[in-house]
């Protein structure tokens, strides 16, 4: 019996390390408290909770060569362009690179892609502006965000790239626009990321009961929302909760 205890108890250690590891990695780090000190049962919920929904939506094994492996898909992209150095794969090579926050090799191969049939192309318009974005170059990201807007008449369509905008002129100061920009996007799309986002815009602009009132809206929001998208957007209810501790 002691045998049989010992066997499962050094298969569990490696289990546990991972799990915490996955959370930590994957931002999930409000399981790593009971995946600590409840290992057994806390892998089990963990694996049941996060890992099995990660599965079933095909995310498990990007996230997993993304954690583990996390130079693969820049040789994989590197021996594309190697054998074919067209847009695709140079394109391609760009993400790869984005994906390690490695943003100006990323930019300078996003870039090399604006030329001849391609030189206004809307597809690389938009991931010119993310990669300035995600590298603090907030003004060069308006500026793509802009070129993208003219060709596809100032529509985006993705709600995570309308806000990026609006987040891209706080970033450069423009402070009224991202003020209604914020208004915008919450008005139109509900967004609860974007109320995470304005309530930080409002407290660094010392309107800290408006501040308190989007986080607060944040987590209120969250509550009315179906299971799936409580799970998907939870983590901007956590952070506003976060900030409403820190601004008692």
């Amino acid at each position: 019996m002691f045998g049989l205890f010992s066997q499962y108890y050094y298969i569990s250690i490696p289990l546990q390390l991972l799990a915490i590891y996955h959370a930590y990695k994957t931002g999930r780090r409000q399981w790593i408290y009971l995946l600590v000190f409840i290992p057994v049962i806390g892998i089990a919920i963990y694996f049941f909770m996060e890992v099995l929904p990660d599965i079933r939506r095909g995310g498990f094994l990007h996230n997993l060569q993304k954690y583990f492996l996390p130079n693969q898909k820049i040789s994989e992209w590197t021996r594309k362009v190697q054998i074919s150095d067209n847009v695709t794969n140079i394109l391609g090579l760009s993400n790869a690179y984005a994906e390690r926050k490695q943003y100006d090799k990323a930019i300078e191969l996003s870039l090399s892609c604006l030329k001849g049939l391609y030189a206004d192309d809307p597809g690389i318009f938009l991931q010119l502006a993310r990669q300035y974005f995600h590298n603090g170059q907030y003004k060069e990201s308006i500026i793509y965000f802009d070129k993208l807007n003219k060709v596809n008449s100032s529509r985006f369509n993705m709600v995570e790239d309308d806000l990026l905008y609006v987040r891209a002129q706080d970033g450069a100061g423009q402070e009224q626009l991202a003020d209604e920009g914020y208004k915008r996007v919450i008005r139109i799309h509900h967004s609860v990321e974007a109320r995470y986002y304005y309530g930080l815009f409002l407290k660094k602009q010392q309107r800290k009961e408006e501040a308190r009132a989007q986080f607060q809206a944040a987590r209120e929001d969250l509550k009315l929302m179906p299971r799936y998208l409580r799970r998907r957007y939870g983590v901007w209810s956590r952070r506003s909760l976060k900030e409403l501790l820190s601004m008692k």
